[in-house]
């Protein structure tokens, strides 16, 4: 009955990635760019305490979403924005689509993790990490990598997969991370550096782990939780946290103003905080900002410290934002490929 109520979406819109849960009683429409696997897992727990809300999901790459909403500005199309990275949430023309509402709970969290205008707040959030194929290094005598000053050794070349800039947060992620580390004039030559020995730039912020767990390259970088999924699954990937610091982005969550049902998409905001939904962050995200969440066995299993900020770069978000445009523009045109 899941699975026809999926692919009878899928039918209904075919460009779309949309997952249907819940009875009929009311519905809401939420768009994110979680993964889609952590997303359903979410999206099913809120319907155990909320079976009468059904849930309309438009999962898109980070990127493609910032371009949908921007396109349907003068007519959104959903209720709430869930999960989307805070450098793209800021954006004056988004931030202008949301209402102030501040769930149960909102108050309690850190103050970097919520809007102080109530427009936003953020349950979870993603560092980069490489995931390594050890049997394949080992096999063409590649070294571990420990940073992404490593990474520049010749011979990695044709051997790492890095996710798109342009399309995927954790891609747009590396580069204002890696910006902000080494300074403009030292970042752009880095990344050109860098571009000598990847294979490919790929849409997704996950896909480029997957890839390496499957043995199409060596590695690739991406986030820290796609590299624990793999390990977790059994794949025979090292996950490498850069010893320069991890550049890292918080997932934020926000109701439209336009909101055709605001009581359900509500519900569901509330429930973004609950006990119930910190218990599901703690074991398929590595950073967790809800009070009470506790982080899962298998990510420490993995290799991601109990306290991950003492791993993390310290990023500017309001930097990373206010440059996107100008920092994207630039990436195209001279590594993009």
């Amino acid at each position: 009955m899941f699975a026809k109520r999926i692919w009878n979406s899928l039918l209904s819109l075919p460009a779309l990635a949309i997952l249907s849960i819940g009875a009929s009683a009311g519905e809401i429409t939420a768009y994110t760019s979680l993964e889609e696997d952590d997303a359903k897992v979410y999206v099913e727990a809120f319907n155990k305490e909320h079976p009468d809300v059904t849930v309309h999901l438009l999962r898109l790459s980070t990127g493609d979403l910032g371009a949908r909403m921007l396109a349907e500005k003068s007519n959104p199309q959903h209720d709430v924005i869930w999960g989307w990275a805070v450098t793209n949430m800021v954006d004056p023309r988004i931030l202008e689509m949301l209402t102030p509402y501040s769930p149960e709970g909102v108050d309690k969290m850190d103050s970097q993790f919520r809007d102080a205008e109530g427009r936003w707040f953020a349950t979870t959030g993603y560092f980069a990490a490489f995931c390594v194929n050890k049997p394949m290094s080992e096999a063409k005598k590649l070294p571990i990598p420990t940073s992404w000053e490593d990474l520049l050794n010749p011979v990695y070349k044709g051997e790492i997969v890095m996710p798109n800039a342009a399309s995927s947060g954790t891609g747009y992620l590396g580069v204002a991370s890696l910006l902000q580390m080494k300074g403009e004039e030292e970042g752009w030559k880095f990344m050109k550096e860098l571009d000598k020995n990847v294979a490919q730039y790929i849409k997704s912020g996950s896909k480029p782990c997957r890839m390496a767990s499957a043995g199409e390259y060596a590695i690739g970088t991406s986030f820290a939780f796609a590299a624990v999924k793999q390990i977790h699954e059994g794949f025979p990937i090292t996950m490498v946290i850069p010893k320069e610091g991890a550049g890292y982005e918080i997932e934020t969550s926000g109701l439209m103003k336009t909101s055709k049902n605001p009581e359900d998409a509500k519900k569901f905001l509330n429930w973004l905080l609950t006990p119930a939904a910190a218990k599901l962050y703690g074991e398929r995200a590595e950073m967790n900002s809800v009070p009470g969440g506790e982080q899962a066995q298998i990510a420490r299993d993995a290799g991601i410290p109990e306290d991950v900020t003492s791993v993390l770069f310290k990023m500017d978000f309001a930097r990373s934002a206010a440059e996107k445009d100008s920092i994207l523009k630039k990436w195209q045109a001279e590594i993009e490929r």
